[in-house]
C-alpha cells in the first residue's frame, strides 16, 4: 500500500474522530448545562429573557406530567415531543404509588404555545400536566442545584428558607416557633402558621399532604411549606427533609464578615451580622433606649420589647444586622424578616446615635440583602410620626406604596428598579463576600 494511501486513511480517521468528539461535546453541552444557580427564590415568575442568535425562534418550558408506570409510556411521550421538534434538555422522574411524575426542561419552537404542548402531551398519555416558561437558570441539573443549595445553607443558617424556596419553586414558607412570641413587633414577628391554627404533633420525619409539607425545625417548632398550584411529590419531600436535617446537624452558624464605617463626625462603627448570641447585648441596648423609641419600633407596650428579641435575632426568620461601637456596644439593629411571600424590614437605633445616618445605612444593606435573595418588595410597619423611618424609606430611591392598617403606616418598596439591582451588587460584594471593608456612613 502506498504512502499516499496511508496518509489519506490517516486523514480520514482523524476526521471521523474529530467529528465524533465534536458531536459528543455538543451532546454533553446540551444535556449538562452549567449556568450558576438562580438568585431568584421562586417567589415570582421571571419574564422570559430576550432571545437572539440561531435559537431566537425557540422557547424554554418547564413541564410536569403524570404517565402510567409501565414499559414504553415515557418513550411514547418523548416520540410525540420529537415529532413537534421539541428538544428535551433534562428529565427527572418522581415515582408515585400509582404512575410516575416526569419533569422536563424543554426547548420548543417559538410558534408552539402552552395549549399546543398540553395537547401533544395529553394525546401521548400524559395527565395532570403543568407547565410554565423557563429561563437559562433552569439549565442547571438537579444534583448541581441541590449541592449548591446545601453549600449555601452550610455557610449561613438564614439561608434555609431561601434554599427551600429555590428547591421547590414558588411557594410560601412559614416557621412556627416552638413557643408563641406574642403579638406586636411587626407582622413577620408573629410566626403565623399557614392555615392560621397551631401546628402540633408533627413527627420527626415530617408530614406531606398534597400541596402542603410540614417539617420539624431543628431547634423546635415546625417549618410549613405550601404550594397550592402544584402538589409536592415524595421525591421533593425527601429532598426538603434532607436539607432541613443537614441544617440541624450543622448547628448555629453565621458569616462573621464585618464592615468598619466612619460616621460624619469621625466615629467608627462596625456593621455585622447578628443572631441569638447577641441577645444580651440587644437587651442592654433596649434598656438604654427611651420609651418613645421602643414604642415606634414595636408598636405596643414597652415592657414587651424584650419578648420579641429571641424571634427577631433567629436566622430562621430572617437576617439581622447589628451596629457596634469601638467598645463593642450594640447601638443599632436592622432586621430583614421572611413573612411568607413578603419581606419586612425593621430598624432600631439607640437614641444617642440617631440622626447620624445609621438607620439609612442599615436600611440600604437590608434592601441589598432582599435583592440578593430575589425578593420582589420589602415593607416597613411604622407610624406617620416616625419621620426618620419614612425619610429612610424615601431615601432608597425606589417606588413606594403607602397604606394605613389599624392605625399604623405600612410602606412598601418595590425592588424591580435599577437602584435595587445596584444595591444587590453592593450587598454581594460586601456582606456576602466574607471580607472586611471600610467606608463612610451617610
Amino acid at each position: 500500500m502506498s504512502e499516499v494511501t496511508h496518509a489519506q486513511q490517516a486523514r480520514t480517521v482523524r476526521a471521523v474522530v474529530r467529528a465524533a468528539a465534536e458531536g459528543f461535546h455538543t451532546w454533553w453541552t446540551r444535556r449538562h448545562g452549567h449556568a450558576p444557580p438562580t438568585g431568584d427564590t421562586g417567589a415570582r415568575s421571571l419574564p422570559p429573557a430576550p432571545r437572539t442568535g440561531p435559537r431566537a425562534d425557540s422557547a424554554l418550558w418547564r413541564m410536569r406530567t403524570t404517565v402510567q408506570d409501565e414499559p414504553g409510556s415515557l418513550a411514547v411521550l418523548c416520540t410525540a415531543l420529537a415529532e413537534r421538534r421539541v428538544d428535551i434538555l433534562s428529565l427527572q422522574t418522581h415515582p408515585l404509588a400509582e404512575g410516575t411524575v416526569d419533569e422536563f426542561l424543554l426547548r420548543a419552537p417559538g410558534v408552539l404555545m402552552a395549549t399546543d404542548l398540553d395537547r401533544v402531551i395529553s394525546r401521548a398519555g400524559g395527565a395532570d400536566t403543568w407547565m410554565e416558561r423557563a429561563d437559562a437558570h433552569d439549565l442547571v441539573d438537579a444534583p448541581t442545584r441541590v449541592l449548591g443549595l446545601a453549600a449555601r445553607t452550610a455557610l449561613d443558617a438564614a439561608e434555609l428558607p431561601l434554599a427551600l424556596r429555590q428547591l421547590l419553586g414558588r411557594c410560601t414558607i412559614r416557621q412556627r416557633p416552638a413557643a408563641p412570641v406574642g403579638g406586636g413587633g411587626g407582622r413577620a414577628a408573629e410566626g403565623v402558621p399557614v392555615d392560621g391554627t397551631p401546628v402540633t404533633g408533627v413527627p420527626v420525619e415530617g408530614v406531606l399532604e398534597d400541596t402542603v409539607m410540614r417539617l420539624r425545625a431543628p431547634e423546635g417548632g415546625v417549618i410549613a411549606v405550601e404550594r397550592p398550584y402544584l402538589p409536592f411529590t415524595p421525591t421533593e419531600f425527601a429532598r426538603a427533609r434532607a436539607l432541613v436535617e443537614l441544617d440541624g446537624l450543622l448547628g448555629p452558624r453565621l458569616p462573621r464578615s464585618q464592615d468598619v464605617l466612619t460616621l460624619p463626625e469621625g466615629n467608627e462603627i462596625t456593621v455585622r451580622r447578628a443572631d441569638e448570641r447577641d441577645l444580651e447585648a440587644a437587651r442592654a441596648m433596649h434598656e438604654r433606649c427611651s420609651a418613645a423609641t421602643l414604642g415606634r419600633r414595636y408598636h405596643g407596650p414597652v415592657g414587651d420589647a424584650d419578648r420579641y428579641l429571641n424571634h427577631l435575632l433567629s436566622p430562621r426568620f430572617g437576617r439581622t444586622l447589628a451596629v457596634q461601637t469601638a467598645s463593642g456596644r450594640i447601638v443599632g439593629l436592622g432586621h430583614l424578616l421572611w413573612d411568607g411571600d413578603e419581606t419586612e424590614v425593621a430598624l432600631l437605633v439607640e437614641d444617642k446615635w440617631q440622626r447620624r445616618g445609621i438607620g439609612s445605612e442599615l436600611l440600604e444593606r437590608l434592601v441589598g440583602m432582599a435583592v440578593e435573595a430575589g425578593c420582589a418588595s420589602v415593607y416597613a410597619v411604622t407610624q406617620a410620626s416616625n419621620t426618620g423611618m419614612v425619610a429612610a424609606m424615601r431615601g432608597l430611591g425606589l417606588p413606594l406604596d403607602y397604606q394605613v392598617e389599624e392605625g399604623t403606616l405600612v410602606i412598601t418598596a418595590r425592588l424591580d428598579g435599577g437602584s435595587a439591582r445596584e444595591r444587590g451588587e453592593l450587598s454581594r460584594a460586601g456582606e456576602f463576600a466574607g471580607e472586611s471593608g471600610r467606608g463612610e456612613a451617610p
